[in-house]
């Protein structure tokens, strides 16, 4: 039978090209606007029977969208979605929702997650724990952070002799009072817990004071003449002794000990203990994060010390060794270098 409909291809060679270019940008918008709503149907996954978007992990910070997610996910117990579990995580204090199926333990979560652990990380429960939807997997993530630190620096106690006191009697001419070493670390913490801690560098912020205490050598007669001047002949005398100080800690006790035993005094231990109190606070690896000075003695380069000994990075006897050796050479004595720190603030 003969079709009596006019050709189709008749009514499209009437159009304008000004109406072919409206009809095409109608095209346009229509496809956008269905994309549109199959982009929006898969985001906010409704509670219908269309096909669902699979998805690994949601927010579980907002609870309202969690459920509402949940119950979509679920599909009232029908569809692929029914048998999904959900496992809460928290990475450092941050909640999501692993979803997924068959989760057996914590590491089946992590892995259906995509969650990767470093090996410093923390994981609680264990990864072979086995989990419920009850389950709330924590990860605490290590992490580097620059820390200070003061540590006290223990005061001496120093001993002068005075005839201007009577024998047998003291005085505390000066209190003593702690100083302060201030260090910089590069501490690693995971899950709470420091898994290192590295020194950058540390040095004396508050130099220790030390107790200085009188000890009378004096006559108990003051009114002979002859007895003051005497007096004062001997208080002239003394007060160019600096004193004999009282180890504070058992490296010090080393280094008086070994002072007196190869001839050393009483007065140039004190000196040891003074410059090195200011220098270093005797902490075996005190660095300077500007000079690179180095130990007890702040050696510079501190591997100057190595002709001390191959230890000389961490043994106090090494550089303790060598801080006198370097005081004989080039002052001609320990005192002498205490004279001239006294004036310079340095050595």
């Amino acid at each position: 039978m003969a079709s009596h409909r006019k050709p189709k291809e008749f009514i499209l060679k009437r159009l304008t090209k000004r109406q072919w270019m409206r009809i095409a940008a109608g095209s346009a918008a229509a496809a956008l606007l269905i994309g549109g709503g199959i982009v929006s149907r898969d985001f906010y996954q409704t509670n219908t029977n269309h096909s669902q978007h699979s998805i690994s992990s949601y927010s579980a910070t907002k609870s309202d969208e969690v459920s509402a997610f949940k119950a979509a996910s679920r599909g009232d117990a029908r569809g692929s979605d029914a048998n999904t579990s959900y496992v809460k995580v928290v990475i450092n204090g941050e909640s999501r929702l692993v979803l997924g199926t068959d989760f057996t333990d914590v590491k089946s979560v992590l892995d259906q997650g995509s969650i990767t652990l470093e090996p410093e990380d923390s994981v609680s429960p264990s990864l072979d724990t086995k989990v419920t939807e009850s389950t709330t997997i924590t990860i605490e993530r290590a992490g580097s952070t620059i820390e200070t630190a003061d540590t006290e620096i223990p005061f001496n106690t120093v001993e002068e002799k005075t005839d201007s006191l009577p024998a047998g009697t003291t005085k505390v001419k000066t209190e003593g009072e702690a100083g302060v070493m201030e260090a910089t670390n590069l501490v690693t913490k995971s899950g709470g817990n420091v898994v290192s801690s590295n020194t950058i560098s540390s040095y004396v912020k508050k130099a220790p004071v030390n107790k200085v205490v009188l000890i009378g050598t004096g006559s108990t007669s003051s009114s002979s003449s002859s007895s003051s001047s005497s007096n004062s002949n001997s208080s002239d005398s003394s007060s160019s002794d600096i004193g004999t100080t009282i180890p504070a800690s058992d490296m010090q006790q080393w280094a008086h000990d070994y002072l007196l035993a190869n001839g050393y005094s009483e007065a140039d231990f004190t000196g040891m203990v003074y410059i090195i109190n200011h220098e270093s606070g005797w902490n075996v690896t005190a660095t300077n994060a500007s000079s690179g000075a180095y130990g007890l003695p702040q050696a510079l380069p501190g591997s100057k010390m190595a002709s001390a000994g191959s230890d000389w990075k961490t043994n106090y006897q090494t550089q303790l060794k060598w801080f006198i050796g370097y005081c004989n050479d080039r002052y001609g004595g320990i005192q002498q270098a205490y004279t001239y720190w006294l004036s310079h603030h340095s050595y």
